[in-house]
């Protein structure tokens, strides 16, 4: 027979503070609304992992400005691990590609050509794409497409501050896969170095393909918002097409959250990995075929790490409470 006493409370872990919201929470975002657009215009959009943690920090401050400091020290301490890991696969894809390196470029033109090529009189969605919708002056559809690249680099980071501020443990959920996810891709880059079409077109494998992923921003009169994405693609591995990340990690986020989503709203979600298919392929980024084994490498992270966070669980030995409630039935 043994005692029963009443529950504890928890101790709280740090004490409590004023709500958050009202005039000192629109101050402090709009604040830091107006420095990100002069940033974003004297500088660049936040491309880099480390200046998009600089921005994203300062943005979960000014959010919950009304809470002590040692709350946004936490922030950065969970935070700094994830975007040194980030620097680190930035910097490793680099590694993968050499002078000496002979990328895989046909096989990915004849995979597109077998799927589309009936319907586009022999030609990857690339080419057929840029002849009709490509010209000199620039059009709303590259307005679009350069602000849908560019969240590729915001997305995830942005889907993340938010769980980490609702709920730690989602967050590391999301952490895991999302890191799995692009563990799989850096070592296929190094296995197999693919060339995406603006490469292949460059030498000769392709009719002419131009890479127009960020010319929309200069429709406004913002030449200097790609500067470091620009930057960085002239830094980055050239043969890093396979598979594609960006649209990998669009549908990454929506997977992640639309158990979470009302079902009339699934089409509104899953409309953002197809735009950023259509931005990919007209940009000359990526292939057809990139996109879909960049859509299977998220299948296989969700179940390759579903099934390994919850077998522990399945095989933790049976606690002596546990015996003796199945006991007492």
């Amino acid at each position: 027979m043994s005692a029963v006493t009443d529950p504890q409370p928890a101790v709280p872990a740090e004490p409590p503070v004023s709500p958050d919201g009202g005039r000192r929470r629109v101050i402090a975002m709009s604040v830091w609304g107006v420095a990100f657009v002069v940033g974003w215009l004297v500088i660049g959009l936040p491309t880099d992992p480390l200046y998009a943690f600089f921005w994203i920090w300062a943005g979960t401050i000014a959010w919950n400005s009304a809470r002590p400091w040692r709350s946004h020290l936490r922030f950065a301490r969970d935070w700094v691990p994830v975007v040194l890991l980030l620097v680190a696969y930035n910097l490793s894809r680099g590694f993968a590609y050499h002078d000496g390196t002979v990328p895989h470029a046909y096989e990915l033109i004849v995979a597109d050509r077998l799927m589309f090529g009936w319907a586009m009189d022999g030609q990857v969605p690339t080419v057929w794409l840029q002849q009709r919708l490509y010209h000199p002056e620039v059009h709303w559809w590259d307005v679009l497409a350069s602000w849908v690249y560019f969240s590729h680099f915001v997305a995830a980071l942005a889907a993340a501050t938010v769980l980490w501020m609702r709920e730690r443990s989602r967050w590391a959920a999301f952490m895991r896969r999302w890191f799995f996810l692009c563990a799989t891709g850096l070592v296929t880059y190094f296995l197999y170095p693919a060339a995406p079409p603006w490469w292949a077109a460059q030498n000769g494998l392709l009719e002419e393909v131009a890479r127009i992923s960020t010319r929309g921003w200069k429709a406004f009169g913002m030449h200097g918002a790609g500067n470091m994405l620009n930057a960085g693609q002239l830094a980055s591995n050239p043969v890093a097409a396979m598979p594609s990340l960006h649209t990998a990690f669009a549908l990454f986020v929506v997977v992640f959250f639309l158990r979470n989503v009302r079902r009339r709203w699934w089409p509104l979600l899953l409309s953002y990995p197809l735009a950023m298919t259509f931005t990919l392929v007209y940009s000359g980024e990526h292939y057809v075929i990139d996109v879909l084994v960049g859509w299977a490498y998220v299948g296989m992270t969700f179940l390759v790490v579903g099934l390994a966070v919850h077998r522990p669980a399945e095989h933790q030995p049976i606690r002596h409470d546990q015996l003796v409630r199945v006991r007492d039935r």
